[in-house]
């Protein structure tokens, strides 16, 4: 089995569309409205395939995202910089085969050359032990719970600290030029400027 991690395109959003929809009451809906702007404003929207077929995505978002979820609020009310995982989906006949840790795996790189901290949060109403365990196995810990406004249900906050950050802070996000090597996987996504919004936390 062959597992590719690349950039979205834009003509798959709505094939990303259709999984999210079919994922479950684990994962809150969407519409064409709200991928799009994902589509627009996300550090990170990745897609696996699977033997040439599209088998899941994770999106995620810097703390300069123009974001309203609560979840993403929170922490941006907890911590000046981080990188939010929002959402990860795996199409139910690849679950099982490793593409949710591929994902963690990507991410987690991406992540270190950007922040301190990697977050996102599961769901405890109704409670999803796989998903507590699977993250605290990645080095997730709590570090707050909140009910959603958008659902009334709780939730708890995870974020992981990222060791190599201040390693590439001091190598080159802290020089003159401020600069990353220039390779695509260290790349955030093209996306239209950040515009930072009251939010009143």
């Amino acid at each position: 089995m062959s597992i590719v991690i690349r950039d979205v395109r834009e003509h798959e959003l709505d094939s990303v569309l259709a999984l999210n929809n079919a994922a479950g009451v684990t994962i809150l809906p969407l519409d064409h409205s709200q991928l799009r702007f994902f589509y627009d404003h996300a550090a990170y929207f990745r897609v696996a395939e699977v033997d040439g077929t599209l088998a899941g995505f994770l999106i995620a978002l810097d703390q300069d995202s123009p974001y309203e979820s609560s979840n993403y609020l929170w922490f941006r009310s907890h911590y000046p910089a981080f990188v939010y995982i929002d959402r990860v989906v795996i199409a139910s006949a690849q679950r099982g085969a490793g593409v949710g840790r591929v994902f963690y795996a990507d991410v987690t790189s991406f992540a270190e050359t950007h922040a301190p901290l990697l977050t996102c949060e599961v769901f405890l109403e109704p409670r999803n032990d796989v998903a507590v365990l699977f993250h605290g196995t990645y080095g997730f810990q709590e570090v707050g719970q909140q009910v959603m406004i958008e659902t009334g249900l709780r939730v708890s906050l995870l974020a992981k600290e990222l060791a190599s950050y201040p390693w590439v802070r001091s190598t080159y996000l802290d020089k003159p030029d401020g600069r990353l090597p220039d390779l695509p996987w260290l790349a955030t996504r093209k996306r239209k400027p950040a515009v930072r919004l009251a939010t009143g936390t």
